[in-house]
C-alpha cells in the first residue's frame, strides 16, 4: 500500500437530517403481481466442500435475478434447461410471461462441480454470461427489452479455467478497437493456507478487444488476478478500463508471473542503491513548489518542461523524462513557472486552481520525490490534534460519565466485520492508487443509478445509510454523497433474517427482504396532506417517512431481488413477484 493516497469519505451536510423522527408503519396496500415460471430457476445449491462463509456469501446467497439498468423495468434470470429469461415491464395490469432470448449450449447438469450461471449487462448492445462450468460468453444482444430487435448472438466463448461467476463488466473503446472487461469471482483450494479456513479468494480481471484484422473476432489481450482472503463486497471495473474498485474486509493483491517479479527484484535492488529522493516538493494553500538537482553541465537549453491543467513533463537533454505523469489535483498552467537557482537546482512553480486543500501526493503513483513540510504547516498539525491529547493521565476525575459507554450499545450497534477497506487499483501499475478504511462504517449493498457510470455503494454511516457514486474521471471527488436513507443502518441491523437489500434508483425508497416471505419498503420523507401534532413536543410534524411491509403468498425460498423507480421484483424457485411501490409519471 507504499505510495497510495489515503482518502476519507465526506458526506454532504445538506443530505443528513439530523431531525428525522423514525418510519411510521402504514396499512396502505401494495398492489402485488406474480407470474408462475414454465420452468424453476437454476438454483444451484452448495456441495458439502462449500463450507466457508465465504462460500456462503459469493454463492449461497447469489441473487439470481439480474436487473438490466439499460433498459427501465427488465429482468432477466436463467432456468433449469439453460435457459436465459426475459420480463420486460410497460402495464403491470397485462404482464406476459418471461419469454427466452438465449439458451446456452452447454448441458448444465453434466458438470458436477458447477457454480450458479451468471450474467452482467456490459452496455446497452452487450452481455457477458457464465455458465458456471468455467466458460465465459461475450453476446451482443441488439437493443433489448423488445422482441423486435432482441437477438443474441455469441461472438466470443472460451474455457477459463476453475468455475466462476461474474462480478461486473464494461464495454469501451480503446486504440480504436471495442474491448470488453470483465470481473470473474472464485473461491479456491489454498494449500498453504494450515491456519486459516483453507481457501483463498481470487478475482480474474479479464480484457477481452476486438481483433485488429477487421473481422469483427474478439481475442483475450489481457488476463490479470488478485487474491485475498475474504469474498470482496464490492468490486467493479472504472468505465474506462483503466482502473478497479474493491471494498473488502481483507485486502487484495495482484499475482505476478515469475517474470515481473524478476523485474520488481531488479528494480528494488536499484531502488535501494538509490535512496535519495529524485525532487523534493512543498506546499501552500496557494501553490507548489518542486526542486530537482540538476548533473553537472546542464544549462537553461537543455531542459524542457510542458505544463498542462493535469499533467507535468519534465525532460533533459531529449533523455526520457525526468518527471512525468497526471497530477493530484488541476493547476493553473499558464501561470505555472521555472527557474534554474544558483546552487545548479532546478525550482519549479505550479498555481493551484483550487486553492486550499492539501495535496497527499504530487504525481499520482510517483514515489520518487519527498515532500518537505514547514514549520508552519508542523504547528498547525499539532495544534488541530491538540485537543485529542492531554499531558495527565486522568484530566478530568470528576467526570463521572465517559463520552462512550459500551453497555449502552444495543446489539444491533456492533458490527462483525471492523475495518473493512475500499481500493482504487491502477489497471497499469496494479497498484493502490487511493485506499479508504471504513471502519465502522459497514457496508450494506449495491446499486446502479447511472449505467454509464460505476455502480453506486450503500454503507451504514452511525445510524443512517449513506449512498456514495464513484467518479474514476474526478481525483478530487472520486467518491460522491448522493443520497441519505435515514435510520435505515440502524433499522437494517435489527432484521436478523435478512437476505438482500436494495433500493430504487432515483433514491425514493429503500427495501430489503427476508429469506422467506417478508418484504419490508421505507419511503423517503414526504410533505404530509393534512395537519399533525407531536403530541410529547406540541409542534407540527411537516413530513412523514413510510414503513410498508408485503407479505408474498410462497413458501418457496426468495432467490433474487431488484429495485427500480415504480416497482420491485422477487424472484422464488417457481414464481416471480411484481410489487408495485410507486406510480409511474
Amino acid at each position: 500500500m507504499a505510495g497510495a493516497a489515503h482518502c476519507s469519505l465526506q458526506a454532504k451536510r445538506l443530505l443528513l437530517d439530523p431531525k428525522f423522527e423514525g418510519y411510521k408503519l402504514s396499512l396502505e396496500p401494495l398492489a402485488c403481481y406474480q407470474l408462475g415460471l414454465d420452468s424453476a430457476v437454476a438454483e444451484v445449491q452448495l456441495r458439502d466442500d462449500q463450507y466457508t462463509l465465504d462460500h456462503m456469501r459469493a454463492f449461497g446467497m447469489y441473487n439470481y435475478l439480474h436487473l438490466d439498468s439499460w433498459y427501465q423495468d427488465n429482468v432477466y434470470y436463467v432456468d433449469q434447461f439453460g435457459r436465459v429469461m426475459n420480463l420486460s415491464v410497460t402495464l403491470d395490469t397485462a404482464l406476459q410471461k418471461p419469454r427466452e432470448v438465449f439458451r446456452l449450449p452447454t448441458d448444465l447438469t453434466a458438470c458436477d462441480n458447477r457454480l450458479c450461471a451468471s450474467m452482467h449487462f456490459s452496455s446497452s448492445t452487450w452481455v457477458t454470461l457464465s455458465d458456471g462450468t468455467g466458460r465465459l460468453y461475450l453476446i451482443k444482444s441488439g437493443k433489448r427489452g423488445s422482441s423486435a430487435s432482441e437477438k443474441w448472438e455469441i461472438v466470443f466463448n472460451e474455457e477459463l479455467g476453475s468455475p466462476f461467476i461474474i462480478g461486473h463488466s464494461v464495454s469501451f473503446v480503446k486504440s480504436d478497437a471495442h474491448s470488453l472487461a470483465v470481473l470473474l469471482l472464485r473461491v479456491e483450494k489454498d494449500e498453504l493456507d494450515t491456519k486459516g479456513s483453507g481457501f483463498h479468494v481470487t478475482l480474474e480481471w479479464v480484457t477481452v478487444a476486438e481483433r485488429k484484422e477487421g473481422d469483427q473476432r474478439y481475442e483475450i489481450i489481457k488476463r490479470r488476478v488478485l487474491q485475498g482472503k475474504s469474498v470482496p463486497h464490492y468490486a467493479a471495473i472504472e468505465p474506462s478500463g483503466d482502473g478497479l474498485m474493491i471494498v473488502s474486509h481483507k485486502p487484495f493483491t495482484f499475482m505476478q508471473n515469475e517474470s515481473d517479479k524478476l523485474e520488481e527484484n531488479d528494480d528494488a535492488k536499484v531502488s535501494n542503491e538509490k535512496k535519495d529522493p529524485l525532487y523534493y516538493w512543498q506546499q501552500t494553500g496557494d501553490d507548489v513548489t518542486i526542486t530537482v538537482h540538476l548533473p553537472q553541465g546542464i544549462t537553461k537549453d537543455d531542459i524542457k518542461i510542458r505544463f498542462s491543467p493535469d499533467n507535468i513533463c519534465v525532460t533533459l537533454k531529449d533523455q526520457s523524462p525526468l518527471m512525468e505523469g497526471k497530477l493530484y489535483s488541476s493547476v493553473d498552467h499558464e501561470s505555472c513557472t521555472w527557474i534554474i537557482r544558483e546552487d545548479k537546482s532546478l525550482e519549479i512553480s505550479l498555481i493551484k486552481k483550487n486553492e486550499g486543500p492539501q495535496w497527499p501526493e504530487l504525481i499520482i503513483g510517483d514515489t520518487r520525490g519527498e515532500f518537505i513540510m514547514d514549520s508552519s504547516q508542523c504547528s498547525e498539525i499539532a495544534e488541530s490534534l491538540m485537543h485529542l491529547t492531554s499531558e495527565v493521565m486522568n484530566p478530568n476525575p470528576e467526570k463521572e460519565n465517559p463520552p462512550c459507554n459500551a453497555q449502552e450499545l444495543e446489539e444491533c450497534d456492533a458490527f462483525l466485520e471492523d475495518g473493512a477497506s475500499l481500493c482504487r487499483f491502477d489497471g497499469d501499475t496494479l497498484k493502490v492508487t487511493h485506499i479508504i478504511n471504513l471502519g465502522s462504517n459497514q457496508y450494506l449493498f449495491s446499486v446502479v443509478v447511472n449505467p454509464r457510470e460505476m455502480p453506486c455503494f450503500c454503507l451504514r454511516h452511525d445510524v443512517d445509510a449513506l449512498l456514495w457514486q464513484p467518479h474514476s474521471d474526478q481525483p478530487e471527488n472520486m467518491w460522491e454523497h448522493i443520497a441519505t436513507f435515514n435510520a435505515l443502518g440502524y433499522v437494517q441491523a435489527s432484521k436478523q433474517d435478512k437476505k438482500f437489500m436494495a433500493c430504487a434508483p432515483d433514491y425514493s425508497y429503500a427495501a430489503l427482504c427476508e429469506c422467506l416471505r417478508r418484504v419490508f419498503i421505507y419511503r423517503q420523507p414526504t410533505p404530509l396532506a393534512t395537519v399533525l401534532y407531536n403530541r410529547k413536543e406540541g409542534r407540527q410534524v411537516g413530513q412523514v417517512a413510510k414503513q410498508l411491509v408485503a407479505t408474498l403468498e410462497a413458501n418457496d425460498p426468495i432467490l433474487g431481488f431488484q429495485a427500480t423507480s415504480e416497482r420491485l421484483f422477487v424472484l422464488t424457485t417457481k414464481t416471480l413477484f411484481l410489487i408495485k411501490v410507486n406510480s409511474g409519471n
